[in-house]
C-alpha cells in the first residue's frame, strides 16, 4: 500500500509513504479493517509531516482510495470506508476507485482517451467521459491476456514443451526457468500450490523477454502478448481521430522486446489514435482524483464500481 498526501493542490511534491504488508483479502472480499490499520497511521503519519506536529482530527478536503479488486472484492470498502475515513481524518470528500481507474487518471488525466496498465495482471480502460469501457483484468485464470503472469506462464509452456521434446519448446527458455526455478521435473511442486502464484508466474516474464533478443519462441510468446493488449485497447478506446492511448505500468519497462510489436499492433488495430507517454502513475492518479473532487471539477464518470463517491448517484 502507497499513500501519499498533496497540499493546496500541488500534485508535483507529495509527501508519500509505503507499506510492504499487502492488504488482507477473504471470501468476502478486501479486508476493509486490515486496511484501515495500515491507512489511518500512514495518513497521520504524512499529516504529521504536512501540519509539522500532532494533528488531532485534521480536516482532509479528498481522499481517494484505489485498490486492485475494488470492482469485484470492493462491497466491504464501500460499506466500511466512508464513515470510518470521516471519524478519524475529517474527511469531507470521499472516492473509491478501481486501480484502473487511477491508472487512467494518472496516465490521462480527465482527458477521454484509453489507459492499458499492465504489471502482474493487464486490464484496459476508455472513456468519452460518458461512461466507463473496460477491457480485461479479469485475473490470471481467466484472462489478464498479454499480463506479467500470463507471458510467464506462456513462458514457462514453451519450457515445459523442450523438457519433454514437444514441439513449440524453447531451450533457451527451459534453461532460463531452471536458472530461476530449479529443475523442470520439480517445478509444478514449487509453483501449483503458491498463494502468490500470479506474481510467481510473472517473475518469469523478464526472462522472456531476455530470451527473446535471440530465441524465435520467446519472440513470439511476446508477439502474442502484444496483440492481446492491443486487442483491449481497442476494444475501450473511444472511436475518432485524435484518441489517445497510454501505456502504464511495470510490465512496459521490459523495453523494446515487448514494446516493438505492440507498437505495430497498436497502429494496425487503432489507426486513428495516437500513442501518449503516461504523465503518472497510479498514486500520482489518486491524487488527481482527490483534487479534482476537492474542487468540484471531477469529469471522470461516476460508477458504483470502477469510481464510487459516496452520496452522489451512481452512473450504473
Amino acid at each position: 500500500m502507497r499513500v501519499a498526501l498533496a497540499r493546496g493542490g500541488d500534485l508535483a511534491r507529495p509527501e508519500a509513504t509505503v507499506s510492504r504488508e499487502p492488504v488482507r483479502t477473504g471470501a468476502s472480499g478486501i479486508d476493509a479493517d486490515h486496511l484501515l490499520q495500515q491507512l489511518l497511521p500512514m495518513a497521520r503519519e504524512l499529516l504529521g509531516r504536512v501540519v509539522g506536529g500532532p494533528t488531532g482530527v485534521p480536516a482532509l478536503h479528498a481522499v481517494v482510495v484505489g485498490a486492485a479488486g475494488m470492482a469485484t472484492l470492493g462491497d466491504g470498502l464501500r460499506a466500511a470506508l466512508p464513515d470510518a475515513l470521516v471519524a478519524e481524518l475529517g474527511v469531507r470528500r470521499l472516492a473509491l476507485a478501481a486501480d484502473g481507474v487511477t491508472a487512467y487518471a494518472g496516465a490521462l488525466g480527465q482527458r477521454p482517451g484509453a489507459v492499458v496498465a499492465a504489471g502482474t495482471g493487464m486490464i484496459a480502460l476508455g472513456t468519452a467521459l460518458d461512461t466507463w469501457r473496460r477491457a480485461d483484468g479479469w485475473g490470471h485464470l481467466l484472462g489478464d491476456s498479454g499480463g506479467g503472469a500470463w507471458i510467464g506462464r506462456a513462458g514457462l509452456d514453451a519450457a515445459m514443451r523442450a523438457y519433454d521434446g514437444r514441439r513449440g519448446g524453447s531451450a533457451a527458455l527451459l534453461a532460463l526457468a531452471e536458472e530461476r526455478f530449479g529443475p523442470a521435473a520439480g517445478l509444478p511442486a514449487r509453483i501449483y500450490p503458491r498463494t502468490d502464484r500470479p506474481a510467481v508466474l510473472a517473475s518469469f516474464a523478464p526472462d522472456v523477454a531476455r530470451a527473446a533478443l535471440d530465441d524465435p519462441v520467446a519472440a513470439g510468446v511476446l508477439r502474442e502478448a502484444a496483440r492481446h493488449i492491443a486487442e483491449a485497447a481497442a476494444a475501450v478506446c473511444p472511436p475518432g481521430t485524435g484518441s489517445e492511448v497510454a501505456l502504464t505500468g511495470g510490465l512496459f519497462k521490459m523495453g523494446e522486446p515487448l514494446l516493438a510489436p505492440l507498437r505495430a499492433e497498436l497502429a494496425e488495430q487503432l489507426p486513428y489514435a495516437t500513442v501518449v507517454s503516461a504523465t503518472g502513475d497510479p498514486l500520482h492518479g489518486a491524487l488527481v482524483i482527490a483534487a479534482a473532487l476537492a474542487q468540484d471539477r471531477l469529469r471522470l464518470p461516476r460508477d458504483d464500481r470502477l469510481l464510487h463517491v459516496p452520496g452522489e448517484a451512481d452512473a450504473s
